[in-house]
């Protein structure tokens, strides 16, 4: 097997970004509304901006009373306005709402206390409590911290995965549907648009296309369920967070995507995200509802996920070559796509070898 090197980023599409209200306009807004919430004698303190969240702001603070503290998070449109994305992503307001269903379903996520709109004080926003955890995927696969949650993830994300493909999707949202083949038939046109031939590239596409599974019943689908969307303790998993790009689809896609090699930061002997086995997973997904799957059904879907993230550092690379966001982090991100290249051999070579 190939060697490669070790994934830092998480998936990123370039957004118009509007300018951020000031510290002190979010902190007065937020005190407006913890006095209905929490009584007329509620502060706010601590307000920060934290780091992550390429698409929506995110900042931590405590509200105060006499009482106690609340420990929140503020997920927040650019600016308080919602601008057009390259990406697929969902609004803020369906973002809370389908926190409420997966909560009604028992998937640990944050309780959502307060959602609003465009045009109050703090714009398009969701207030949520702050959940005790770490999301740092080199942090949760190394540090002693976590010895002890590391050997329950894998069974904690099969139940939590079969939860979320549980929700009727006849109570959800109007949400953007994508199977399989539809999203590599969009991901190979920007592939092309980029003009730049990469034969690893053509040869996985080739593949996926000629082993394309039978699609199975759309269930809603999380979109980016993965270690550094994922709150662990170290009691196992705590949250499930960042649901900006939920969808409904294929239920092989989201367990896929945990599987994806760039997603294991490192530890790329353990299948799950770096830290477990794929029959853990599967046998507590089936005892938890979910349907019945073997590693090889997550295959075609792992291998399409490699396919995407390679994709995405394009559109990355691409957006610091022409100027539109000229970071570092872009550049360096963008340089990945040899890494997924050497996670399509290795996923190639294997399913050849139990063909």
């Amino acid at each position: 097997m190939l060697s490669r090197g070790k994934s830092l980023a998480r998936p990123f599409f370039p957004a118009i970004v509007a300018k951020m209200g000031s510290t002190e306009q979010i902190t007065t807004a937020l005190e407006a509304w913890a006095k209905t919430k929490f009584g007329s004698n509620a502060v706010v303190q601590g307000l920060k901006r934290l780091s992550g969240g390429a698409s929506q702001e995110t900042w931590a603070f405590e509200t105060a009373n006499d009482e106690r503290k609340h420990p929140l998070i503020l997920r927040r449109a650019p600016g308080g306005k919602e601008a057009a994305r390259s990406s697929e992503a969902i609004g803020l307001a369906m973002e809370a709402d389908l926190l409420s269903h997966a909560a009604k379903a028992g998937v640990p996520v944050p309780p959502v206390l307060g959602v609003f709109e465009a045009g109050s004080d703090l714009g398009q926003a969701f207030i949520m409590d702050r959940i005790h955890g770490e999301t740092l995927g080199r942090k949760i696969l190394r540090d002693e911290e976590f010895a002890q949650a590391r050997p329950l993830l894998a069974s904690q994300c099969g139940d939590a995965l079969a939860r979320i493909h549980s929700i009727p999707t006849e109570a959800l949202p109007t949400l953007p549907v994508s199977d399989g083949l539809s999203q590599l038939a969009k991901y190979e046109t920007i592939y092309r648009s980029f003009d730049l031939p990469r034969p690893v590239f053509e040869l996985a596409m080739s593949w996926l296309k000629a082993n394309a599974p039978e699609p199975l019943p759309v269930v809603l689908i999380h979109g980016d369920f993965r270690l550094g969307n994922l709150m662990v303790s170290e009691q196992g998993l705590t949250s499930v967070l960042d649901w900006e790009l939920a969808h409904l689809g294929d239920p092989r896609e989201d367990i896929a995507w945990l599987c994806v090699n760039s997603w294991r930061f490192g530890q790329s002997e353990k299948r799950v995200g770096g830290f477990g086995d794929l029959p853990e997973l599967l046998k507590a997904y089936a005892e938890a509802g979910g349907a019945q799957f073997s590693p090889r059904d997550i295959d075609w879907w792992e291998m399409l996920g490699s396919l995407k993230w390679g994709i995405m550092c394009m559109i990355m690379y691409q957006a610091y070559r022409s100027g539109a966001d000229p970071s570092v982090e872009r550049a360096a991100i963008g340089r990945r796509v040899s890494e997924t290249e050497i996670d399509l051999v290795n996923l190639l070579e294997g399913v050849r070898s139990h063909a």
